[in-house]
């Protein structure tokens, strides 16, 4: 039981860090798309 709870632990500190990274290097989409012929 003690080594279950240090793996869901383990997996949501896992997830939050790469929904920092994620968030850091992802664009939203009028950023990413935006060109001189492109109207959103």
């Amino acid at each position: 039981m003690k080594s279950f709870i240090i793996a869901v632990i383990f997996a949501a500190a896992a997830a939050y860090g790469a929904s920092l990274v994620l968030d850091h290097y992802q664009r939203p989409v009028d950023v990413a798309f935006a060109s001189s012929g492109v109207r959103l």
